[in-house]
């Protein structure tokens, strides 16, 4: 019989409702990965819709979703998790769906603020259907099972719209769309294999009804990791406008270390979540995620340097290596510090606001990346180096400030799990 470690940690997540909860990111993870590929062209070569007008809209709907989160977060709650997250995958299936008989460019506006409320709720419940299922010391690992298993799915469905990239026909980009919706529904489908979650009860009855939007305290350990997520825009914007500034004869290189990154994760995601199964774990992981990202910085800032071409490509992959590193630690301490914090009866809501800082990132980070290290140079990606170096170390005591006189703040331990068994049975 497989022990408690392997049933947590092994290649897959344990029979029931946590490979469940895998399966349905996998599906749904196929669909965005075909239209985060294929949406940009298809909207500017083919609607018709200029970059500026495109970039706007993206950012606009982004913004609209981040501040849904919170309420449909509190809808999960309220609702159920698993009755929500059902609705809001059938809802974003719809969304895109629809993509294949609009025409106009409003309307397109209109259904990409939907899809990107949808996501955001649909984060939220899924975050919330993950507390009421599984244990909370063994969340973190469940969590770094989804994370490997997305970037899979991503990759299978990046495939699928660089084949209809290829193409390059409306016909082709509507198929993409197609797989994009059909992955949504396909996610909803697997979900309703799952128990149902009782809607929340106790702590979420009393108070205001949107208590996060008052805890002062969750919001700074939501800044402190918001300042973290700047990472996110490296790899996919600032890095490939770095090389072509400074070695376009190797443009490809950035496509090839999104991949690495993408592989890295897929491989290595649930052995970088190893041992996070309390608030002190994790703020450490978080804390060697800030030193990590700040060696990654300062390698990407040496490649300004004048080197070789070859050298330059080399000190890249170096520094990619670091970030990614950098990156699954603070994932992983970042999931099990949001779930400690929120009250078991608010996880939706919280997880709502917790996940502004993703929308906080990819809206400012673009703009004051691009500013302080194409311009900036090596001594912006120290500087880059040391708000990373700063925030890793500072979420530590912000997390235990926020933990104080909260009973629910540091995870039990994990009780043991019996291979083939639903996990919390």
């Amino acid at each position: 019989m497989p022990s408690d470690r392997t049933a947590r940690w092994g290649a897959l997540p344990p029979a029931g409702p946590q490979r469940t909860l895998a399966a349905a990111q996998l599906a749904a993870a196929v669909g965005d990965g075909a239209y985060y590929t294929c949406s940009a062209l298809y909207f500017t070569r083919v609607v018709g819709m200029s970059p500026t007008a495109l970039g706007l809209g993206l950012t606009l709907a982004w913004a609209l979703g981040s501040l849904a989160g919170v309420p449909l977060g509190h809808l999960a709650d309220q609702r159920g998790p698993r009755r929500t997250s059902m609705a809001l995958a059938l809802g974003t299936a719809a969304v895109v769906a629809a993509f294949l008989v609009i025409r106009s460019s409003p309307l397109f506006l209109l259904a990409v603020c939907l899809y990107a409320t949808a996501q955001s709720g649909l984060t939220a419940a899924r975050q919330a259907l993950v507390a009421a299922l599984v244990p909370p010391a063994q969340r973190t690992a469940l969590l770094a099972h989804i994370q490997s298993t997305l970037n899979g799915g991503l990759a299978v469905g990046a495939a699928i719209g660089g084949i209809a990239l290829s193409v390059g026909t409306r016909a082709a980009y509507l198929a993409a769309f197609a797989v994009t919706a059909l992955g949504f529904l396909i996610g909803a489908l697997v979900l309703r294999r799952l128990p149902e979650a009782p809607p929340a009860t106790g702590p979420s009855d009393a108070g205001p009804r949107l208590a996060v939007l008052r805890d002062r305290r969750y919001a700074a350990v939501t800044a402190v990791n918001a300042v973290l997520l700047l990472r996110m825009p490296l790899l996919s914007l600032i890095i490939p406008l770095w090389i072509a500034a400074r070695a376009p004869g190797i443009g490809w290189l950035g496509s090839a270390l999104f991949v690495l990154n993408t592989l890295a994760v897929l491989a290595f995601q649930v052995r970088a979540a190893r041992g996070i199964t309390g608030l002190e774990p994790a703020a450490r992981a978080v804390r060697s995620a800030g030193l990590l990202l700040l060696g990654s910085c300062a390698v990407f800032g040496l490649s300004a340097l004048d080197v070789p071409v070859w050298a330059v490509g080399a000190l890249l992959v170096a520094a990619s290596v670091l970030q990614v590193a950098g990156e699954m630690r603070q994932s992983a301490g970042s999931w099990q510090i949001a779930f400690d914090l929120a009250p078991p009866g608010r996880i939706g809501q919280y997880q709502g606001f917790f996940g502004t800082g993703v929308a906080v990132a990819r809206t400012l980070g673009p703009l004051l990346l691009t500013a302080l290290l194409l311009e900036g140079g090596l001594a912006g990606w120290l500087v880059l180096g040391g708000v990373f170096l700063a925030a890793g170390y500072a979420m530590g005591p912000v997390a235990r400030w926020a933990a104080r006189d909260r009973g629910h703040a540091v995870s039990p331990p994990a009780p043991p799990v019996v291979a083939g068994a639903a996990p919390g049975a």
